[in-house]
């Protein structure tokens, strides 16, 4: 799993990512060692460790529930469980974030990437379909939190497929997206087998000529 990363110059629930990170780090710190019937955080301690009033701590903790990353307790609403979600923002890495012109050359070497797959991943039975950008890459935003990338699959044609030893589905499919995911830490690749799947708007950049073969 990569770690989540948040940017600078971006607030997530209203905070700051560093404050967030740090804010969340100490919650964490709260429940080291407790027993999972125990290991639970209540609203007050919550806004103690993110330094928030009782107001702001209120709308918070409803956005963190309402994003996965706190669950209440059933039987005790004002107490709450974490999530793995809530430990990815406690470990999270912060960078700068990604200028427009480092993500459109990100897109091009995405493009070559998928060139490369369907011209010699021969012994793999998928080849890319089509690549399409979307969500804040066809903003108007000079930097970028990340680069949400459509991968649209497809089988191979036997044409070119390898005669032996191909891959199994399952490892295909991983091997793709771990190769787009490895251009960048940026990258947040959703994979799909149409374009329609993807979400919308989305501008292709990449499709692959011809018709898929079985």
């Amino acid at each position: 799993m990569k770690t989540l990363t948040l940017v600078t110059k971006r607030l997530y629930f209203g905070i700051d990512p560093l404050r967030l990170r740090e804010a969340s780090g100490r919650v964490l710190a709260r429940i080291h060692g407790l027993a999972p019937s125990r290991a639970s955080i209540s609203a007050e301690d919550l806004r103690r460790d993110f330094g928030l009033d009782t107001v702001d701590g209120r709308t918070t903790v409803e956005a963190m529930v309402a994003d996965g990353l706190l669950r209440p307790r059933t039987r005790v609403p004002s107490e709450y469980r974490l999530t793995g979600r809530f430990v990815e923002y406690a470990n999270a890495r912060v960078v700068e974030p990604l200028p427009r012109s480092r993500a459109r050359a990100l897109v091009a070497r995405a493009c070559d990437l998928a060139k490369e797959i369907n011209g010699s991943w021969t012994r793999n039975p998928l080849e890319i379909g089509a690549l399409a950008p979307f969500g804040v890459y066809l903003s108007r935003e000079p930097h970028l939190d990340g680069l949400p990338l459509g991968v649209v699959l497809r089988m191979r044609p036997v044409s070119r497929r390898a005669r032996f030893r191909m891959l199994p589905k399952a490892d295909a499919v991983r091997d793709v997206r771990a190769a787009f995911e490895a251009l960048s830490s940026f990258t947040q690749i959703r994979l799909a087998t149409d374009v329609d799947q993807l979400p919308q708007p989305c501008a292709i950049v990449f499709q692959a000529e011809g018709d898929a073969a079985a």
